[in-house]
């Protein structure tokens, strides 16, 4: 453990676990204000580090993510200024996989309304839909979006996949969103967010997925339009939807919580002891590596 004297200057941007932190604590000098000596940045999936932030961090070294979400980092500017990035890939996959299928099995058995229905007392219940034999569209096939579709092709009458090109994989590929929402009874959002996915669920693709549909997003609460998908939900156009990620985080809209239809978590992909032991593992080992300089061990380029 080094010197308080010695330990290199680390500022958190996003709230980040307890057990992330006391580890943190040990190597660095935790800020949670920018300042001028700082070599290294530790944040969540939602961390936002631009040009304003980076000119007040004449000596930041590098940027570490507890998580695999970075659209809100300004990647040419890090890249111009040398700062080094890593995420915490795959030790997520599983948890975030298995949470899109949880929330899939909630929306169509209403396992949340109808929890919530027996602890005030009731019994009668309406309806839920079958959950097998569905067509299942995925949006976004990559590590995520791949565990996923081995969950869900079980549940499947036909799986389905957009993805930028083609994989060598069993299921149907359907080159674009709308179309996919179209042949789908389940949208399930895997893509990573960005300007290029930004509201790409909008008004016209909910109306493509019809009011049998449901829709699933454990991605990103960019790629949706919350006010159309409210809109589609309050107006049955959308049967339901399973929400991991919101707009506004950590604001819900009281519209999204007042429906029974819809199943809410605060962003829980990751959140499993196995999950969050592994990525603050891995944060720390990136940020070991970089300050004895050896090689990082996910770096994201």
């Amino acid at each position: 453990m080094p010197s308080p004297d010695l330990r290199p200057d680390l500022l958190i941007v996003t709230n980040i676990p307890a057990p992330l932190r006391m580890a943190l604590a040990e190597r660095f000098t935790l800020h949670e204000a920018p300042m001028p000596g700082i070599r290294a940045v530790v944040g969540g999936g939602m961390a936002k580090v631009g040009r304003a932030l980076l000119d007040q961090l004449p000596a930041l070294e590098i940027v570490a993510i507890h998580g695999v979400g970075h659209d809100r980092l300004d990647l040419a500017a890090l890249e111009a200024r040398g700062v080094r990035v890593t995420t915490t890939p795959g030790v997520l996959t599983e948890d975030v996989a298995d949470q899109a299928i949880a929330l899939m099995l909630a929306v169509q058995r209403r396992i949340a309304a109808n929890d919530a229905l027996v602890r005030r007392g009731g019994w009668a219940a309406p309806l839920g839909r079958r959950a097998s034999g569905r067509r299942i569209g995925i949006f976004g096939l990559g590590q995520i979006g791949h565990a996923i579709a081995l969950r869900a092709a079980p549940f499947a009458s036909e799986l389905l996949y957009s993805a930028r090109t083609e994989k060598p994989v069993p299921w149907t590929f359907v080159p674009e969103i709308a179309a996919l929402a179209d042949a789908s009874d389940v949208l399930i959002l895997a893509a990573p967010g960005g300007a290029e996915t930004d509201r790409i669920v909008d008004a016209a693709v909910l109306e493509r997925l019809g009011t049998d549909g449901v829709l699933i997003n454990i991605a990103r609460g960019s790629l949706v339009d919350q006010d159309a998908l409210i809109a589609a939900l309050a107006e049955g156009r959308v049967a339901g939807a399973g929400l991991d990620v919101f707009a506004e985080e950590p604001q819900v809209p009281e519209a999204l919580k007042a429906m029974d239809q819809v199943v809410l978590a605060p962003h829980q992909g990751s959140a499993t002891e196995e999950g969050r032991t592994a990525m603050r593992e891995l944060v720390l080992a990136n940020l070991d590596a970089h300050f004895a300089g050896r090689p990082l061990v996910t770096p994201l380029r």
